[in-house]
This record gives C-alpha cells, sequence and structure tokens, in this order.
C-alpha cells in the first residue's frame, strides 16, 4: 500500500473515531525513520488505546500486519508504527509537554537528517 494512501487512512480513522487535533507532518526530508508523523489526542486513555487498536485494525484490513502498538502501560501516550507512518496519539497536557509539533517543525536540509 503507498504511503500517501497509509496516511490518509489513518487520518480517516482518527476522524471517525473522534481524535482530536490531528496533525499530519512531512517527514521526508527532516528523518529516515519514517515519511509522516500524525499526532493527534485523546479524550481519556480509553480513548487512546480504542483509536491505536482502530488503526491498527484498520490496517490489518489491508495488509498491513507488521504495524504495532506501544505504550499499552502509559495512560496518556500511545504510538503507532505503520512502519512508514508514525501516530502519535496523547492526552492534550502530555502532547502540550513535549510539543513534537514544534519539535519536527523545522526544515532540515537531507544531509543534515536524523536517524
Amino acid at each position: 500500500m503507498e504511503v500517501k494512501k497509509i496516511k490518509k487512512l489513518i487520518e480517516n480513522t482518527l476522524n471517525k473515531n473522534k481524535a482530536n487535533n490531528i496533525v499530519a507532518i512531512d517527514l521526508k526530508r527532516k528523518s529516515y525513520i519514517a515519511d509522516y508523523m500524525i499526532i493527534a489526542s485523546g479524550t481519556s486513555s480509553r480513548h487512546l488505546q480504542s483509536l491505536s487498536e482502530n488503526i491498527l485494525s484498520e490496517l490489518k484490513k489491508y495488509g498491513l500486519c507488521d504495524c504495532r502498538i506501544e505504550g499499552y502501560e502509559s495512560n496518556d501516550w500511545k504510538l503507532v508504527d505503520a512502519i512508514d507512518v508514525i501516530v502519535h496519539l496523547f492526552h492534550p497536557e502530555k502532547r502540550e509537554f513535549y510539543d513534537l509539533e514544534k519539535m519536527w517543525s523545522e526544515d532540515l536540509p537531507k544531509e543534515k537528517a536524523l536517524i
């Protein structure tokens, strides 16, 4: 499945499941870890868990079975590793604290891309 389609599938799943403040960041010129990072907020620890599981379920429907969830033990953060798309799900307070949008907003020349 094409990376842009994976990104769109994840964004649609987050929208459908009422995630808040969904932001997609293009990482292609910033890092080799993934092509996109998607950040969204949930309203409770159950909501975050549900969002992460729903994303994983939708990805599996399209044959992406190597994806995984990290942060099962955390009540305020989940990460879905969808290979070329990384999804961070936060409680709003933790999202503000880590401020990943600001960290990844700066454009870097390709030769200075982070691993």
